[in-house]
């Protein structure tokens, strides 16, 4: 065990994910049990900046386990992505005699964690937090699963309208680079196709798909769009389909931001919890540098810049199998 840390700092950066606050929660305690400070940074890297932190304790992080979003709040930093910036953050944490970092976020996220850990020599672990699940070194990271359950609760009751209305729903989630949400998303709820950034069919295929006999005779579709799928999003998807097939009732349904919101799933709240407890137990491992992540459900650890620059590839059988079962 390094003994020399004597004190932790914990920030959310980025993107809120349901079950970031879990992870603050894991962090916490696990440092309380080793008699280990751990100071909550407020607004991700920029509360560094501002040295806006606070010595946390068991009953700050009292009944977060099951909220989402983030108590600590979360943004993304111009300011740190400067020498000057960092620089300003680092004095901060010198000043607060912080011995170590863990950052919970995403690929942004860590690439300022890495820098500032190469360029003052500071301890950093980063937590996967990210509804996307991009990130290579982790099977998932945390929000992913809530996110999925938030889109297939929306989707089963908007399938019940276009059922009623024999109308095609074409429905738009979050992943502007990734399509892993859009992806399983769409299995889970039966999608008619699912149009995601990895795939090169685009609006080709779904125009054959919709153009089969068959399809006549179904009574409501739903058609599931990542919003970088190439082709421009969901509003564009319709617009051509609607030009070369203007008898359907189209309707377009964008999820948004409420695919961030709500309460985490178990999945989320136990996976946040190792992850946020592994966190803690890698720095006194003496680690640095590194991304923590759950592979084969086995912590794993991967350095900064091979988690965030190496493409984490979408699973083919699962690709498959959503145009199989879309027959």
């Amino acid at each position: 065990m390094n003994n020399n840390i004597k004190k932790i700092a914990v920030l959310t950066s980025g993107g809120d994910a349901p079950g970031m606050n879990a992870a603050i929660r894991a962090v916490v305690r696990t440092g309380i049990f080793y008699h280990i400070e751990v100071v909550g940074v407020h607004l991700g890297y920029d509360g560094l900046i501002d040295n806006e932190m606070e010595l946390l304790n068991v009953r700050s992080v009292a009944n977060i386990l099951s909220r989402g979003g983030t108590f600590l709040k979360s943004a993304r930093s111009e300011r740190f992505r400067t020498p000057e910036g960092r620089s300003r953050a680092f004095e901060n944490i010198k000043n607060a005699n912080i011995d170590a970092l863990v950052v919970i976020g995403g690929d942004g996220s860590f690439t300022g964690a890495d820098i500032f850990s190469q360029e003052h020599d500071l301890p950093v672990i980063g937590i996967p937090g990210t509804i996307d699940n991009d990130l290579y070194g982790t099977d998932d990271s945390i929000g992913y699963d809530t996110a999925l359950n938030t889109i297939v609760d929306a989707v089963d009751k908007i399938r019940d309208t276009a059922n009623s209305h024999d109308r095609l729903f074409i429905v738009e989630v979050m992943g502007k680079d990734a399509g892993f949400i859009a992806l399983r998303s769409g299995v889970a709820v039966g999608a008619e196709a699912v149009l995601v950034p990895e795939t090169h069919t685009y609006i080709e295929h779904l125009l054959n798909k919709l153009g089969r006999e068959r399809r006549k005779s179904k009574s409501g579709s739903i058609v599931i769009v990542a919003e970088g799928d190439g082709y421009g999003g969901a509003y564009k998807v319709a617009d051509a389909v609607k030009e070369k097939y203007d008898h359907l009732d189209i309707r377009v349904s964008i999820l948004g931001h409420i695919q961030r919101g709500g309460n985490p799933s178990a999945f989320d709240r136990v996976l946040a919890s190792r992850l946020g407890a592994g966190a803690v137990d890698a720095l006194l491992g003496g680690r640095k540098g590194e991304m923590i992540g759950l592979v084969n459900k086995e912590l794993v650890f991967t350095p900064f810049e091979k988690a965030v620059k190496h493409h984490k590839e979408l699973n083919k059988q699962l690709l498959s199998l959503a145009e199989i079962l879309a027959l």
